[in-house]
């Protein structure tokens, strides 16, 4: 199996991963995402097997689910986009141990037309909140949430008030819009997600 940037395009390496949504440290997060996906209707990918799971020390709270999601079926670093290959690039540098780790979004379920996702509303967002905590009520192993992005980050007080002995960091989003727009974004990004391994290393 492969764990690279972009693998996920290759349909060998999407049924592969699917094999394994019920191993013990994935399973919960697979009935979970089940579970919503049977109360909203929606279309929700699964968490990636590849994280670290339910003992994962580390969650990084993005804003929505992209459109390749849809094609690959998970929240994944090794999705087909180029946000999903910056993201993976970067937490390799910073040397954040992957099953350390575990990836979810403030909204969980595509947000947009078959043609163009939307930015999350308020609505959204606070529709979103009540799944996270469930979310995180899974991981017992938490030590640290990551608000990856503006949207996501609107919901730091809220998850600070909630979660006194999880420490909470912002970090920008991996988009191209971000690293594109100018040389030095791509090593502040870089830099924020050094700390969150510096975190992770004190806690563990």
């Amino acid at each position: 199996m492969k764990d690279s940037p972009k693998c996920l395009k290759d349909r060998a390496e999407i049924l592969a991963r699917k094999q394994l949504l019920k191993q013990r440290h994935s399973l919960p997060l697979t009935r979970f995402v089940e579970g919503v996906r049977q109360e909203q209707g929606k279309y929700i990918p699964y968490v990636d097997p590849l994280d670290g799971g339910i003992n994962a020390k580390c969650l990084f709270v993005l804003e929505a689910p992209g459109p390749k999601t849809k094609e690959s079926g998970f929240v994944s670093r090794n999705n087909n986009d180029e946000s999903a290959k910056n993201f993976f690039e970067l937490n390799a540098e910073a040397g954040i141990p992957r099953e350390e780790t575990v990836t979810w979004n403030i909204v969980p379920w595509y947000i947009g037309t078959d043609k163009k996702i939307r930015a999350a509303a308020s609505g959204d967002i606070k529709e979103g909140l009540l799944y996270l905590y469930q979310l995180v009520e899974l991981l017992v192993d938490l030590k640290l949430m990551v608000l990856v992005g503006r949207k996501a980050q609107r919901v730091s007080k809220q998850l600070s008030a909630k979660y006194s002995g999880v420490q909470i960091l912002h970090c920008y989003h991996p988009s191209p819009q971000f690293i594109n727009r100018k040389p030095e974004n791509r090593l502040l990004l870089l830099n924020q997600l050094k700390e969150v391994e510096k975190v992770l290393t004190l806690r563990s």
